[in-house]
């Protein structure tokens, strides 16, 4: 796809996360293929208290090269229409909506709905999850009125495929969720350990990311209560990520073992944590996909995530890590087998592996959306 004018709506700076760094990456793959690239984020988009984490917003400023409009209030229905009016005017070849949970179906589908009038742009939503991980009534009813209003559908991984033709018999392709390569170059273990103070003798495991039910974070800490692994003096779990629900449940479960850094980490600090690790843990209890397996591709460290969603796609068993059950004494047994194999027992398949997962490939199957 090159040589159109290409809108993106979703997250972006100074939103932060995983979405916000998923949009600007694509937009810097679309724009390098020769397309005229703008991204509208949101002016708003929760309400605090709705908020779990910390504070939405990232420090500094945004990116230089990319053309970001704060433009969108997520519950601003004159919003929406001024918004849609805009980019309808525009008249751009197609508009990319992310799209992962229902709260924002109402904004983004009322634009999607204004933009398509115009009779020209293709709107094509960018769904990263269709049915929410924390379910709510009313879920299903608000997904209908965005997909209702979007032209074709891209996903991140065949499970969401299979959800949105249960439900539309609109055009829909799957491409696997490109590496994180936003984040800099991997670095040898012993610098990333030495500038985040940890020991250059032990081996370390990494859970990554924030922290919510879900994410299945108490079924690790279980596991690293394990007799035969709370044993082991030279073995830590570092768990890197902001708190999305209530800590106190996770306390009781801490032990010597665990390096807990409770804060959201910024971009410049993430290669560190992944080149300091040997193994990125993710015990999640559901799932789609996830992009914490891709920076782990891309910073080339093996990875043991559980069955359930897309996961066991991207990180074949004995392959590029271990697929276990979501069950501690699984998991247990799954670190258990990872340590006793010879260190880089799987770093040809992963190097060989991240180069299905490129950002090229990814837009060149978005393109077969025109």
């Amino acid at each position: 796809m090159t040589g159109k004018k290409i809108v993106i709506i979703g997250p972006a700076h100074p939103i932060r996360g995983g979405l916000a760094a998923f949009n600007e990456r694509l937009a810097r793959q679309l724009a390098a293929q020769g397309n005229d690239v703008s991204i509208h984020t949101f002016s708003f988009q929760y309400p605090e208290f709705m908020f779990p984490g910390k504070t939405q917003y990232a420090a500094g400023h945004g990116p230089a090269d990319l053309r970001i409009h704060r433009t969108v209030h997520s519950l601003n229905p004159l919003n929406w229409r001024k918004t849609g009016l805009r980019i309808r005017k525009e008249r751009p070849d197609m508009v990319i909506i992310a799209y992962w949970l229902p709260l924002m179906a109402m904004s983004l589908g009322t634009i999607a709905k204004m933009v398509r009038r115009n009779g020209h742009t293709r709107v094509v939503g960018l769904v990263h999850n269709l049915i929410p991980h924390e379910k709510r009534p009313g879920d299903a009813l608000l997904t209908r009125y965005f997909v209702n209003n979007c032209d074709a559908f891209i996903t991140l991984s065949k499970e969401v495929l299979a959800d949105i033709r249960k439900i539309t018999a609109k055009p829909a392709v799957f491409a696997p969720h490109p590496v994180y390569d936003s984040f800099g170059d991997a670095l040898p273990s012993t610098e990333a350990r030495r500038h985040l103070g940890l020991d250059a003798n032990k081996r370390y495991l990494l859970f990554f990311g924030f922290i919510r039910a879900y994410k299945g974070l108490d079924l690790l800490l279980e596991a690293m209560r394990d007799e035969r692994i709370a044993a082991m003096a030279n073995l830590e779990l570092i768990v890197a990520g902001e708190f999305y629900e209530d800590r106190k449940k996770y306390e009781p479960l801490l032990g010597p073992n665990v390096r807990l850094v409770s804060d959201f980490i910024p971009e410049q600090e993430v290669k560190y944590y992944f080149s300091a690790a040997d193994l990125v843990v993710q015990p999640y209890k559901t799932a789609t996909q996830s992009g914490i397996s891709q920076m782990a591709y891309h910073f080339e460290i093996p990875m043991l995530v559980t069955a359930v969603g897309g996961l066991p796609e991207i990180v074949p068993d004995g392959k590029a890590g271990y697929v276990t059950a979501p069950d501690p004494k699984a998991i247990a047994d799954g670190i258990l087998r990872f340590l006793s194999q010879p260190p880089g027992l799987f770093s040809a398949f992963i190097r060989e592996q991240k180069q299905l997962y490129s950002w090229e490939h990814f837009v060149n199957t978005l393109g077969s959306l025109q």
